[in-house]
């Protein structure tokens, strides 16, 4: 691992739990932050990066899916697994006073309140998957058990 790549607090909280992972760096492009832009960066395919949105329920208040990168969240669904009757995605100027982190590098470990954390079921299809690891051009590899112990998830239908 190069000595450039500082620990992100996600990193950091991966440590302490004692939970392997591998930090991946990747070329940032401004204009794209898309998963599709980091899985032809990475040369994997995109239904093994997973993208974290922060989502906002009228009873629930925050909580978080967790979706392979091309897909999107069904808002549907993710208000019946979460207890709500409506969500929403939080506007983008949110994210950061809310998670500590800023759109194209939301990682679902480390935020600054743990937030309830939905994966999509898909995740424990492969033996390793990736997602941010707390900032841009960095990604975790990470088994899929270990991403949901760390964050406390839970495995659901969230996509379209």
């Amino acid at each position: 691992m190069a000595s450039k790549i500082n620990k992100t607090n996600a990193a950091r909280q991966l440590d302490q739990m004692k939970i392997a992972y591998e930090l991946i760096p990747y070329e940032v492009d401004e204009n794209n932050l898309g998963a599709d832009h980091i899985a032809s960066q990475l040369g994997l395919p995109i239904a093994q990066l997973f993208k974290t949105l922060v989502l906002r329920g009228d009873k629930t208040g925050l909580f978080v899916c967790v979706i392979p990168g091309a897909e999107e969240v069904d808002l549907k669904k993710a208000a019946k697994v979460t207890g709500n009757k409506k969500v929403e995605m939080i506007h983008v100027k949110e994210l950061l006073p809310l998670t500590g982190y800023i759109r194209g590098g939301c990682s679902p470990i480390g935020m600054k309140k743990p937030l309830p954390t939905w994966f999509h079921q898909t995740l424990t299809d492969y033996d390793t998957v990736y997602c941010s690891a707390g900032q841009r051009g960095l990604q975790f590899r990470i088994a899929p058990q270990d991403l949901l112990r760390a964050a406390h998830g839970t495995l659901a239908d969230l996509i379209v």
